[in-house]
């Protein structure tokens, strides 16, 4: 029997909404290129892997169609989901994963699942050439954490309006571009979206990792720690975020779409090369 393969959507409540990852669960290491051939399969914005170390927690990997990434939020949480709901982990066991990022956990609580990741502050910057024309906006603010730009608009509506050109985003050298407003609807405090056409995803369904950065970017200009955040994609996306030191919880559920087995069996690999 081949490589078992679980679909699972996350940050929603509901199938079919929120943002859907593929979960491998391995029992050996195998190969980037089967890893990103699966991910290039599946065609959604990330394919996780993962495999038990001895320690009782695991190595975890994210691959786009597209390639490697070094975060994902939504994908961690798929992952911990099956790994509770497929019994490779007590239920209520914190999940610890190693990562390209450092450590992070997902902790259970109740249906919710609450993700510890690190803070990925943004400072400003002048916008690079081509993106602004790309994303055909008037921009508030400007500016970049480790690997995505962030453009501040100024309302809701704005951010529902946007309707890049991805060819010209695509030249733009970035992982992602996330664009941001203050919320208009109730109990919602921010609201975005990201693109990141380079990475073969146009526009992602909703981003853990985006969040990384829109939390602290939020917090100080809502002079809140505990946020709820809307990322208005059309399958659509809600987190709980909350600023903790130079950590970030996200806060989300799940919803298994899907469970089976690939033909081909994953090959075996002394170790994975984790650029």
């Amino acid at each position: 029997m081949g490589q078992r393969i679980t679909v699972v959507d996350a940050f929603t409540h509901t199938a079919f909404a929120g943002n859907p990852a593929a979960v491998c669960v391995l029992s050996e290491k195998t190969t980037d290129a089967w890893m990103q051939s699966i991910a290039a399969e599946m065609k959604h914005s990330e394919t996780a892997f993962c495999i038990r170390v001895r320690d009782g927690s695991f190595e975890l990997r994210w691959f786009t169609p597209g390639g490697e990434v070094r975060l994902c939020g939504h994908a961690t949480l798929a992952a911990a989901h099956v790994l509770w709901e497929e019994g490779w982990l007590e239920h209520r066991k914190v999940a610890r994963f190693s990562t390209l990022s450092g450590e992070l956990t997902a902790a259970p609580l109740g249906r919710v699942i609450e993700l510890d990741f690190p803070v990925r502050p943004a400072v400003e910057v002048e916008a690079p050439a081509g993106l602004i024309e790309a994303l055909g906006v008037t921009p508030s603010w400007i500016g970049r954490d480790l690997e995505d730009y962030i453009v501040l608009l100024t309302d809701e509506a704005a951010v529902r309006a946007c309707d890049p050109n991805f060819g010209a985003l695509h030249a733009v050298e970035t992982r992602g571009v996330i664009i941001t407003a203050p919320a208009t609807q109730d109990n919602v405090d921010f609201v975005s979206r990201f693109f990141a056409p380079r990475f073969g995803i146009d526009e992602d369904p909703v981003t853990g990792s985006a969040h990384c950065c829109l939390t602290p970017f939020w917090a100080s200009r809502l002079d809140k720690s505990i946020m709820t955040a809307h990322q208005l994609s059309a399958r659509g996306g809600e987190l709980e975020v909350e600023l903790a030191g130079d950590r970030v919880k996200l806060r989300g559920t799940c919803v298994t779409t899907l469970r089976g087995n690939l033909t081909e069996s994953a090959p075996s690999a002394t170790a994975w090369s984790r650029h």
